[in-house]
């Protein structure tokens, strides 16, 4: 076994055996990995801060066929605000679980690691609502996974002009002309441009903007049925959203 260091966030934590723990991180060098503490759960041992959900950091571990075994950690986000609101921690949870279930082992998973520490950034700053938090991470986890709507230009035509209509059908927008004969939702402007903007910019220009309550809700509507028609995965933490 060769040591290494890996960066990365810690998604889940649980007990193995007397005195150890069990961690799933997801790292930018190897996307999402098993690694084993030895002691972390004596109170003495330098590894107990480390094992925690939320844990943002590097972690120097021997590198074996199937898991790491971790020997030391340098944590520099806690994220130990999360801990203080319980609805933030319910979202911050989600957004755990998620990249969890999508993350692929022994893949480069920069971007899926970027946007989940950048989310979970905004959470604790408490300038954005749980409502918009949620919508943009899930559609920007669908572009990075290739399952977004074409919010560009219609599905029919391929115009990009007079979008008007969202097709959850067609998995995407839809023209004034071609939309007398599909059916779909009649979309805002501003909801248009929205997401587009989360579509196209890059991870670390995501949470630069909030929207009117109206913008929002219509926002809210089209990914949840998105999601609905599309994301057959439930996932735990969704009962406490």
């Amino acid at each position: 076994m060769g040591l290494v260091t890996i960066t990365g966030i810690v998604l889940s934590s649980s007990d193995v055996g007397e005195f150890d723990k069990r961690l799933v991180i997801l790292t930018r060098e190897a996307g999402r990995v098993t690694a084993f503490a030895k002691g972390a759960r004596r109170p003495n041992n330098s590894l107990v801060a480390a094992c925690s959900p939320f844990c943002f950091g590097t972690f120097e571990a021997f590198e074996g066929k199937n898991s790491y075994h971790l020997s030391r950690a340098n944590i520099s986000n806690y994220f130990r605000d999360l801990a203080t609101d319980y609805d933030k921690v319910c979202l911050g949870s989600y957004f755990l679980e998620v990249a969890d279930f999508r993350a692929v082992e022994g893949v480069d998973e920069t971007p899926r690691l970027a946007l989940l520490y950048q989310s979970l950034k905004a959470l604790e700053s408490g300038k954005f609502t749980n409502r918009l938090l949620r919508n943009i991470y899930d559609l920007k986890t669908w572009v990075i996974d290739g399952e977004y709507p074409n919010v560009f230009q219609c599905m029919k035509c391929k115009t990009t002009e007079n979008l008007k209509l969202f097709s959850i059908k067609h998995h995407g927008m839809i023209c004034s002309s071609c939309g007398e004969l599909e059916s779909g939702v009649e979309i805002s402007n501003s909801t248009l441009y929205t997401m587009q903007f989360i579509v196209s910019s890059k991870i670390e220009k995501l949470y630069t903007f909030v929207l009117n309550e109206e913008t929002e809700e219509e926002l809210t509507r089209i990914l949840a049925s998105y999601r609905l028609n599309y994301m057959s995965h439930k996932y735990k933490s969704e009962e406490f959203l």
